[in-house]
């Protein structure tokens, strides 16, 4: 008997996207009219008397043909596997970023008149001139050539002389392999032509599709990058990592959002590309157009005065909490209470998370925001929230846009892990880029300030313009342990009072009838519970005389207490002040060592 007459149906192969596009049995969604015929277009000058067609139209069909090349030459068939794909087209991609039609620029159309798999052009967003490249993939898998790379690089040079950001649309599959070194070339022609624009214009670079090879080289040179799910990107492909090493693994384990999100590669995950291109321009209105002017100001209806009470009952419930000042806190919460209207842009949201690096305004003034997150590992500074620290605050210090640090943090992360992959190198890339930075930086004292952490992050010594602390900050050489550094004696009489304690308990227990073994249990109980009362007590005694503001306060290190609810108005208010008297300019500063 069939498996049809069990009431089971035949088993189908499940078809694919490119499967349907090249199935022409299988039904699906089509570009194609079948009952469309192609339109003849006429060559006409408007109140000139018609005359038979000669040269000049046949001319014109040329010319036109050849502007619609590049639109039409994938055909009908590869847009659709694009379609299947989840994908759009590099022309819908363009349309759908820009605000009016692009200025397509092709420079060289390559041996076939089709664009050469790459789209330059200028477009208008949000009002802004923008640089901008695509692969087109339904062409030669959007593959580069020697040609491509020249391309690439007059685009790159273009933007820097006029002084307008660029934004790069990746999908290729790298290298043009029958152009042998020429594609190779290509991309080294494009890799130096965007390093030399680096910290001139900010870049920001999308990843569509599947990228290899240099398609991954080149679009990290970016300022920023822009991962949707179901992309991959990396040196090689699965394919290859099978053959060489013979390892089994899928695109998204080699190098898919969560791969690159993690490492710092990739600087926002977004669902689709339709996200991404929404990021593009939600990131282009905080990032000016190049390194001699601010970022863009934005009038708020938000007033600089508006009280901050949401900081107090954030604080209040935390520090009210059975464990008081060890309790951690979203330190996102005051960065939103201190932005305009709340808003605000967080980067590599993914990496981290014990720092937050974001954009934000405050009185219509972009905003850098770079944060201890106590919510996450106490907020300890390790290797990755050293180095996200360190970029964000480089890139920052370019491009003229001032800073402000949140301080809640122990100390940088102890431990032989960190110490061997490098810990004190990462603390100084943060470092270095803190004491480098140029454009106007505050620091807050939320709560904790402490060792080497409070020392590198920000304070005066180190070219901070405003330091405040709320009341609820503790600055110390070290946290709660330092009571055994600072009460040694202390402790140290009554470590050797509790042995005699011991003993004479221990007696009184067996006076009372218990047997030795019992009484000694019951007189170390006994004692361990004084023990611990009275540490307790030098321990309350630390806190209350050296983990406080009130040092910091007399030496200068801090300048104001703030109330919580007064905190956006008094940082907005200064920062208003300092950008009033800050000209934006190109950093000419030396180049230093190391990055």
């Amino acid at each position: 008997m069939s498996d049809s007459s069990n009431g089971h149906l035949p088993k189908q192969k499940q078809l694919t996207g490119e499967d349907q596009a090249d199935n022409p049995k299988t039904p699906f969604a089509t570009l194609a009219n079948p009952f469309g015929g192609a339109e003849e277009q006429h060559f006409e000058v408007p109140g000139q008397i018609q005359s038979a067609p000669g040269l000049f139209e046949e001319a014109m069909k040329a010319g036109a043909a050849l502007q619609r090349r590049p639109h039409t030459a994938a055909g009908v068939q590869s847009i659709q596997r694009q379609h299947l794909k989840k994908r759009m087209t590099v022309w819908e991609r363009i349309d759908c970023l820009a605000d009016e039609p692009p200025r397509i620029l092709y420079q060289n159309w390559g041996p076939n008149l089709d664009g050469a798999s790459l789209v330059t052009a200028l477009i208008r967003v949000g009002g802004r001139d923008v640089a901008i490249y695509g692969h087109d993939f339904t062409v030669r898998a959007g593959s580069m050539d020697a040609t491509n790379g020249e391309k690439l690089a007059r685009l790159f040079e273009l933007a820097a002389k006029q002084r307008i950001p660029l934004v790069g649309l990746n999908d290729s599959a790298g290298a043009y392999i029958p152009a042998g070194v020429g594609g190779l070339d290509g991309y080294a022609d494009a890799f130096t032509a965007l390093r030399k624009i680096s910290g001139i214009v900010p870049s920001i670079m999308c990843m569509f599709g599947f990228n290899a090879g240099g398609g991954s080289y080149l679009p990290r040179q970016g300022s920023f990058l822009i991962q949707p799910n179901d992309t991959f990107f990396g040196l090689t492909g699965p394919g290859v990592v099978k053959s060489v090493l013979g390892e089994d693994v899928t695109p998204d384990e080699l190098g898919g959002p969560g791969v690159h999100s993690q490492s710092g590669v990739t600087d926002f995950v977004v669902p689709d590309e339709v996200a991404a291109l929404r990021k593009v321009r939600a990131l282009l209105n905080y990032l000016p157009s190049h390194n001699g002017v601010a970022a863009p100001h934005q009038p708020s209806s938000d007033p600089i005065s508006r009280k901050t009470w949401d900081i107090d009952i954030l604080l209040k419930k935390a520090f009210n909490s059975p464990t008081g000042f060890n309790t951690p806190i979203d330190i996102t919460v005051l960065i939103q209470q201190l932005c305009d209207h709340g808003d605000f842009l967080e980067l590599q949201a993914e990496r981290a998370r014990n720092t937050i690096t974001a954009l934000g305004r405050m009185g219509g003034n972009v905003i850098g925001f770079v944060a201890n997150n106590s919510a996450v590992a106490s907020g300890q500074i390790d290797i990755g929230a050293a180095y996200k620290n360190a970029r964000f605050i480089r890139f920052c210090n370019l491009y003229n846009i001032p800073i402000i640090f949140l301080e809640d943090t122990t100390g940088f992360l102890p431990g032989k892990e960190q110490e061997s992959r490098g810990i004190v190198q990462a603390g100084r890339a943060m470092l270095d880029a803190i004491v480098d930075l140029r454009t106007p930086r505050f620091l807050v004292l939320v709560r904790n300030a402490f060792g080497g952490a409070y020392a590198s992050y920000n304070n005066y010594p180190t070219g901070a313009d405003f330091v405040v602390a709320l009341p609820t900050t503790r600055v110390a050489v070290m946290g709660p342990a330092g009571v055994e550094y600072v009460y040694k004696d202390e402790l140290r009489k009554l470590r050797g009072e509790a042995k005699t304690r011991l003993l004479k308990e221990t007696e009184a227990q067996k006076a009372a009838g218990l047997g030795d073994s019992e009484a000694a249990e019951a007189a170390k109980a006994l004692v361990d519970g004084w023990v611990k009362a009275e540490e307790h007590l030098l321990a309350q005694r630390y806190e209350r005389e050296l983990m406080n503001p009130n040092e910091a306060l007399s030496l200068g290190s801090i300048s104001q207490i703030v109330m919580p609810s007064d905190l956006r108005q008094v940082l907005a208010e200064h920062m208003d002040f300092c950008l009033r008297n800050y000209e934006p300019a190109p950093m000419e500063g030396v180049q230093r060592e190391f990055h």
